[in-house]
Order: C-alpha cells, then sequence, then structure tokens
C-alpha cells in the first residue's frame, strides 16, 4: 500500500502547478478524441476479427505492466502499446484512443491508482496516439514500401516524444529539479523497451492482414521484450546494492545525490527551509582487529550488523550505504542546516555504543563520522563525499566522533591536488632529473669523523621551482604516490652509496620511510635485492621511522621491522620525543639509534627544560645501549652542550647543509675534523 500511495500522493507546495498540468493534458485530449470517437460506434460493425483479438489482448497485457524502480514509476512499460499502436495505424485513431483507455482503466486498477492519474494516463495516449495519426497518414499502408516504413518511423518518433514529453514534465512537476535532468533520467531504458514496442507494431500489422491467428503470436516477442525489461532493470539493481549487506553502494548513493540535489536546489531558491542535504561518512575504529583475531567470516558479520544498526537509527528517506570495506555513507535528504545532520550523526555514535555479540563474544563497535552538508560543503557528489572524508580522518585525528567539514582541515587543495599529479607524471619518467638526494653529514662528535649522511629528498619542479620538503611529503604520503616515491628514493641512495663505497668513501646513508612503507614487506625484498645487486655490506644502509608511524599500525610495522633487522638494516627512531609511547618502543623495537627531535636540540642553549630533556633523552639511549644521534645543531654552544651530555653523533648546518652528492665529495675533500677539545673553528 505504501507504494501505491506514494505514486497518487502529491506535495501539497507542488500541487497547483502539477494539476494545473494534468488538467491541461486532459483537456487537450479532449479535444483531440472528441470527433473521431463520436464516429466510433457507427465503425465498430465494420470492424475485422483482427481488430477484436488485439483489443482483446491490448487490454489482458496490460493488467501486468512493468514498472522499473526509481522516481520515473509513472513511466511503466505498458505492453498495450503495440496492439494500440497497430491498430493505429489500420483501422484509425478513434479505436485506437478507445482499446487503449479500457487497458489503462485495467492497468490502473492493478496498480491501484488514483481515478485523476487513470485519467492522465489516457489522455497522454490519446494526444501522443493522436500525433502519430497525423505523421501516418503521408504512409500507404496497403502496400508498404521503403518510404512508407520512413514515415511509420516518424509516426512511433512523434508518439514517443509526446508520452515521454508530458511524463518528464510531470514528474519534474512532481518532485522538482531541472528538467533536461529529468528528460534524460529514463532515456535510455524507454528508448529501448517502448522503441521495441512500437516498432514492432507494423510487423504485427502486415501478420493480422495475413490472418487474425498469426496476432497471438506476438506474445511471444512481448514477453521477451518485458523479460528482457525485467533482467535489465534487476542487472541494474544489483549493481547498485552491496553485495555483503544489502545496503546501497557507492554507485546508488552518486545517482541517489544526482536526484536529489536540483530538488534541494528548488527548495532553497523557493525559500523553503528543508533545502538542505548531508552526506556522513562513517568509518569504523579497529575493524582490521577484527579481521586479524576472529577472521574475516566475523568480520564480515559484524558488517552486516553494523549495517543494520545504521538502517534503525535513520529517517524515513534516509539512504544507509556502505561504500567498501569498513567504510558507510548516509545521504539525508530534506534538513534545516548543519544541526540536524549533528543530530543524525550523534544517533548513529549512540547506535553503535552498545556492543555487538558474535558466538558469545561481545565486540566493541565506534567509529568516526564526518558531516558534508549541501550546498555549503558541495554541490555535486564527489566534493561532497570528498568533504565528508576530510572530515572523517578530522574527528579521528582529534579523537573526536564526530566532525563538520572545515575549509582549514582540508589538505587537499586544487593545488596540492596538481601538484601530486605532477609528481606522480615525474616519476613514472625514470629519467627525471626534476627528484633528486641530497645529503647532511653525521658527525661524531667525539672525534669529528664523518659517520655517515642522511639522505634528503629535493624536487624542483619546472613551475614552482624548489617544492618545499614538508609539504611534498604531505602530498604524498596520503596517496598511493608514496610508495613509487620511496622506491625511487630508495634505488637512488643505494645506487649512490654503492658509487662511494667503489670510490673509497664508506659512508652510511639514513633514508626516511614513512608508515606506508611499513606495511608489506616489499621494502624489504627491494633492500635486499639492491644490496645483492651492487655487493653492498647491509649497515651502509639505515632506515629512519618516526613514532608516529610506529602507533598507526604496531603489528604490521613490527613485522616489517624486524625482517629489515634480520638482513642487517640498521632501524633509526626518528623525531624521538614527539610520538607516543616512547618508553615501550625503545625496550621492544630492535634499534640501532635514536635521533632526537629538532625541536629540542633547537632550544637547548637557551630554554633549560629542553636542554633537560635532550640530557634525558640521551641518558635512557645510553642504559639501553643505542646510539644518540642529535639533529638540529646550527652554533657552538649546542654542539659543546650535546658533547658534554654524552651525545654521540650530531648533523646541522654548524657543521654542514644538505647538499648533492657531487659537492658533499668536495666538502669530504676539504673537511678537517672539528673535535671539542680541540681548538674552535667552524667546519669546512
Amino acid at each position: 500500500m505504501e507504494a501505491a500511495a506514494s505514486r497518487n500522493s502529491v506535495p501539497a507546495e507542488r500541487a497547483r502547478p502539477f494539476f494545473a498540468f494534468v488538467l491541461a493534458v486532459i483537456t487537450v485530449a479532449a479535444l483531440l478524441g472528441a470527433v473521431p470517437l463520436a464516429r466510433l460506434p457507427g465503425q465498430v460493425a465494420d470492424l475485422p476479427a483482427a481488430f477484436w483479438v488485439m483489443a482483446g489482448l491490448a487490454v489482458l497485457v496490460d493488467a501486468r505492466p512493468f514498472t522499473p524502480p526509481g522516481r520515473r514509476q509513472s513511466s511503466a512499460v505498458f505492453p498495450s502499446t503495440c496492439f494500440t499502436f497497430a491498430i493505429m495505424l489500420g483501422w484509425g485513431l478513434a479505436p485506437a484512443i478507445a482499446v487503449q483507455a479500457a487497458a489503462v482503466v485495467v492497468s490502473s486498477w492493478r496498480m491501484r491508482h488514483v481515478w485523476w492519474r487513470a485519467a492522465f494516463n489516457a489522455s497522454q495516449y490519446a494526444i501522443a496516439l493522436s500525433a502519430a495519426y497525423g505523421v501516418s497518414r503521408l504512409a500507404d499502408l496497403e502496400k508498404i514500401g521503403w518510404g512508407d516504413v520512413a514515415v511509420v518511423a516518424a509516426a512511433a518518433a512523434a508518439w514517443f516524444v509526446v508520452k515521454y514529453g508530458s511524463v518528464t514534465i510531470a514528474v519534474r512537476l512532481l518532485f522538482g529539479g531541472r528538467w533536461w535532468a529529468m528528460f534524460r533520467q529514463g532515456l535510455p531504458f524507454e528508448l529501448l523497451s517502448m522503441g521495441a514496442l512500437l516498432l514492432l507494431s507494423p510487423v504485427l500489422l502486415a501478420a493480422a492482414q495475413a490472418s487474425a491467428a498469426l496476432i497471438p503470436l506476438v506474445v511471444v516477442p512481448l514477453y521477451a521484450v518485458y523479460r528482457m525489461a525485467r533482467l535489465s532493470t534487476e542487472q541494474e539493481e544489483r549493481s547498485r546494492v552491496d553485495p555483503l549487506t544489502g545496503l546501497a553502494n557507492r554507485k546508488a548513493l552518486l545517482g541517489e545525490v544526482a536526484d536529489q540535489v536540483p530538488a534541494h536546489a528548488e527548495r532553497l531558491a523557493n525559500g523553503g527551509t528543508d533545502g538542505h542535504l548531508a552526506l556522513l561518512v562513517l568509518d569504523l575504529d579497529r575493524f582490521k582487529h577484527v579481521n586479524d583475531a576472529l577472521g574475516h567470516a566475523v568480520g564480515d558479520r559484524l558488517l552486516v550488523e553494523v549495517g543494520g544498526r545504521l538502517t534503525g537509527v535513520v529517517r524515513p528517506g534516509d539512504i544507509v550505504a556502505r561504500l567498501g570495506g569498513d567504510e558507510f555513507a548516509i545521504l539525508a535528504p530534506g534538513l534545516a542546516g548543519v544541526e540536524d545532520a549533528r543530530d543524525l550523526a550523534a544517533r548513529v555514535v549512540e547506535a553503535l555504543a552498545e556492543p555487538v555479540a558474535l558466538d558469545g563474544l561481545p565486540l566493541d563497535v565506534s567509529g568516526s563520522v564526518g558531516i558534508a552538508v549541501y550546498p555549503a560543503h558541495g554541490e555535486d557528489f564527489a566534493t561532497l563525499l570528498r568533504h565528508a572524508d576530510v572530515a572523517m580522518y578530522d574527528a579521528k585525528h582529534r579523537g573526536d566522533t564526530v566532525a563538520v567539514y572545515a575549509p582549514e582541515s582540508d589538505h587537499n587543495s586544487p593545488e596540492r591536488l596538481s601538484l601530486l599529479a605532477d609528481l606522480r607524471r615525474t616519476l613514472d619518467h625514470t629519467g627525471s632529473r626534476e627528484i633528486t638526494m641530497y645529503y647532511q653529514p653525521q658527525i661524531a662528535i667525539d672525534t669529528g669523523e664523518v659517520v655517515g649522511v642522511e639522505a634528503l629528498l629535493r624536487w624542483r619542479h619546472p613551475r614552482h621551482g624548489m617544492v618545499d620538503p614538508e609539504e611534498l611529503i604531505r602530498v604524498a604520503e596520503q596517496s598511493a604516490v608514496m610508495r613509487l616515491l620511496t622506491r625511487r628514493v630508495v634505488d637512488d641512495v643505494i645506487e649512490q652509496v654503492a658509487k662511494w663505497s667503489a670510490a673509497g668513501l664508506d659512508l652510511r646513508a639514513a633514508v626516511n620511510v614513512s608508515v606506508r612503507d611499513l606495511h608489506d614487506g616489499e621494502i624489504v625484498d627491494q633492500i635486499a635485492d639492491l644490496l645483492v645487486r651492487y655487493s653492498l655490506p647491509a649497515e651502509r644502509v639505515q632506515l629512519e621511522i618516526t613514532e608516529s608511524a610506529l602507533m598507526a599500525d604496531p603489528r604490521r610495522v613490527l613485522a616489517t621491522i624486524a625482517r629489515l633487522d634480520k638482513i642487517g638494516v640498521a632501524i633509526a627512531l626518528d623525531d624521538f620525543g614527539t610520538g607516543y609511547s616512547s618508553m615501550q618502543h625503545l625496550r621492544r623495537l630492535p634499534l640501532a639509534e635514536v635521533k632526537v627531535d629538532r625541536s629540542f636540540v633547537l632550544g637547548m642553549a637557551t630554554d633549560a627544560d629542553d636542554a633537560a630533556i635532550v640530557r634525558s633523552v640521551i641518558e635512557l639511549a645510553g642504559a639501553l645501549g643505542l646510539r644518540v644521534v642529535a639533529e638540529g645543531v646550527e652554533d657552538e654552544r649546542t654542539w659543546r652542550l650535546l658533547h658534554a651530555a654524552g651525545c654521540h653523533v650530531a648533523q646541522g648546518w654548524f657543521y654542514a647543509r644538505p647538499m648533492p652528492a657531487e659537492e658533499l665529495v668536495a666538502w669530504l675533500s676539504r673537511y678537517r675534523a672539528l673535535k671539542p677539545n680541540g681548538p674552535t673553528e667552524e667546519p669546512a
């Protein structure tokens, strides 16, 4: 009953223009059909058996019309069209209008249409048949030639344009939105289904002229058209449904947003209070732990349960979708503003607060929700989804459950996306010289000996010049480009270390890697292959990782680090003191050194607290047998304080700035070791 009620209801604010159009269509149909129908009683006695067979079949087949899903519910497939168009071609306009009206009565009864809708549908057919009849009079249907076939096709086109156009106008008046968008929405399906029915009509008429007994045979191809339409729609429906949860998928969500946006734009333009549309993106926390600990089958059941809970808290008319993995989305139309979206997000969070019991095991489910609202945060699906994603990650970063999109949280500006595309193109060209490595010496404080270098990435953009290294990493690390970048860096650095080794320079090079690089064993295999290729000892390569990388996914990162340690590649913990659970990591990890973050080193000469932190880190690392490297050493006083504190290695502008490989060789040739107990002088 709900479906029937929705087909028969008209929003109060749209009733006046909609019913005015309905009345206009009925009036035009009455004017066009009045004279032909008045003459019909005199024609009935002369109508042949073929006509009556067609008329009976037309009414019979419309007892079960096929209505495709979606908002164009008035645009159903009525098989009677084939018979009534053939009747119009063979016996004139009035018999066709009368039979079509009878078929409409039957189909309207089956579909529970109200009287005005039945009258409106019959009137649309009457006008379409009148237009087609006017065109068909140009053909000689007694002896059909090629020109006559073209006329019949033109008549079918006239029928289609009138019928489909009137339906489109009605749908637009009923639901709002742009007329052209409404017109295109169902056009491919309608052309295929209705075109097949209309163009089958002249074949049916030719068969009827031979023998009325041949007419029922057309039911078979009509059934084929019916099945084709149904199978096509079922396939389309399956392509819009997530197979695991039964929820809408990304494709369905995209289509729904495209449908809803024009209507909401019209509401806002008319001063409506319900013209906002919210897209909420939910990402579950720790879902991977469930898959790893209990298996994917349990994880799938958990996703189904989450989908059910989301469906239970949304309003009628809201769309719940699964975007993939453990990410869900909710489309909420007809909102007054952001606060309504926040209320919905709060209900979602509350619904997930209760543990999910699977096989007697209670599983805690929580997540972060990002909100983007039309039109303030975007006017199309792609923009709204991206901004909702940004808000969701902002919520995760802040440890919150809900966040509304804010431009200042969006690091994916058009400029940055353009820069990312340029970076990918550069990496795809292996011979490109835009990406280069600079090297900063690392000096043993006690002896002044150069014990290694840190490899630092530089990108000279053809238009923007030298790109800031931090900006470069921010651009790459949230995308698959980071893996390509790391591969290029590791290749270049190990090749350079091999060249130095062949020239008699035994330097260790430290390379920074991101959390993405440590999620699988690819980087381990790459380094192992390169060490074999260049016959290079593993101790000549060192990887630097940050504590934040460890915290992102400790289990997978630790597994990769263990493999690196096994092949002899040293690991350094970078930016030490700025992450989390530092003491635990120092105890558990196979580390060779820790690097004191430059933010502490830079201030230790003037800030007692920074100096105390640096001394504490050095003492702790020394107790654990780890080498300590201080980065950001820029003056003599800091250098001497580090020596007094027992720091092993220093790097910074006090010794040398980062430089290309060829400049480093020249710098090494003129470098004179600087010892704390010797005479004070600036390094060369």
